[in-house]
């Protein structure tokens, strides 16, 4: 029987003090001010309040602060709360005053006790090593022991670019949780070499830290492999070139891995397996078609050059050439061989050491003479 006295008496004292507390009457003029009006107190720091509970003559009227933790000390119709730690999750201030025989005034500090995440990862969600190229996979941020979860946004990033912003549903939570965040994400091939991660951050509005609390996961490198990628026009026009040109044909392509080359030539030459194929000086036998197969493990793609090989010209203009300027010397030593004949002509020296005879003149002339 005593045991049910003193449980009736317990739960009355409880009930008055809810009451007490919880209710306020709405024709309250002058309800009490706390000073600073909302406090943010990481877990385990002190931390201290003010509260004034009327600005009028109220010293007749029943006034008070509640508080679970921590002392208050007070001066006239002013209230000063101080804890040295504060630890309790789910703690509320109730400033207070009543009048009128009964009826209340009563103002609830707008505390919120924060704890920095202990712990941010990232990672694939049934995903491990490499991926592939437009395929879909999630990534997937764990925070570890945080509160108030509901302040928390998180981030993730590829390199310094944010891909998306994420926050959580649980409103209501006032203890620290284990909160897990997702996003889809489909790489590409410029996304090879990337590197993932998140970012935690309480934003715990003006009355919190100027600079909100922020922790951030390690960086998760991405390795995306694609099928090779030509960097040239796949089949270019046809190729002609002069005997004893050099010929050229790149088959140069990206791709991860590094993708491999087969040639087909259009004679029995020997294989070759490098980008660029090179014939220092074609033949008419190196005329015909290439083809040019790159592959790696994701997938091939072909090339095709189509090489004409047309003689030469140079070697007749040389002949010609030559030819011509050996005429022309010729027609030169004839000319001048012509030339001494004419201008000297031809002489016999016994005809040269010879004298000319002497002839007589007739009688007759003489005598008239």
């Amino acid at each position: 029987m005593l045991s049910c006295y003193l449980f009736l008496i317990i739960s009355l004292m409880i009930s008055f003090r809810d009451v007490r507390v919880s209710a306020s009457d709405p024709n309250c003029t002058e309800y009490p001010v706390f000073t600073p009006p909302a406090l943010v107190v990481k877990y385990g720091d002190p931390a201290n309040v003010t509260c004034d509970v009327c600005q009028k003559d109220c010293s007749g009227d029943v006034f008070g602060l509640e508080h679970a933790v921590g002392k208050v000390t007070q001066n006239g119709t002013t209230r000063f709360w101080t804890v040295d730690s504060l630890t309790e999750w789910g703690l509320s201030l109730q400033c207070y005053h009543t009048y009128n025989a009964g009826d209340q005034c009563t103002s609830v500090l707008n505390l919120t006790l924060y704890q920095s995440p202990e712990s941010v990862s990232i990672s694939f969600v049934n995903h491990t090593g490499m991926m592939f190229e437009n395929q879909q996979y999630t990534l997937q941020c764990s925070v570890q022991n945080v509160a108030p979860v509901q302040s928390l946004t998180v981030t993730f990033y590829r390199g310094n670019t944010a891909l998306g912003h994420l926050q959580s549903n649980h409103s209501e939570e006032k203890k620290p949780v284990n909160e897990t965040f997702t996003l889809n994400i489909t790489p590409s091939r410029e996304d090879d070499g990337a590197q993932y991660w998140c970012e935690a951050k309480l934003e715990l509005g003006p009355a919190g830290p100027q600079r909100p609390p922020v922790v951030t996961s390690e960086k998760l490198p991405a390795i995306v492999h694609y099928g090779p990628e030509l960097m040239e026009p796949r089949n270019p026009d046809v190729i002609t070139i002069t005997e004893g040109d050099t010929l050229h044909l790149n088959c140069s392509s990206v791709g991860n891995p590094s993708p491999s080359y087969t040639w087909t030539l259009p004679t029995d030459s020997p294989s070759y397996s490098g980008s660029v194929l090179t014939i220092k000086s074609a033949g008419f036998e190196h005329k015909g078609q290439y083809i040019c197969t790159v592959s790696n493990t994701v997938g091939t793609v072909t090339k095709e050059f189509n090489v004409d090989v047309q003689a030469s010209h140079l070697k007749w203009i040389i002949v010609v050439v030559l030819a011509a300027v050996l005429f022309v010397f010729i027609l030169c030593v004839l000319c001048f061989r012509s030339y001494k004949r004419t201008r000297k002509g031809s002489y016999n020296l016994k005809d040269v050491l010879r004298f000319p005879k002497r002839t007589a003149l007739p009688l007759q002339n003489c005598e008239k003479v």
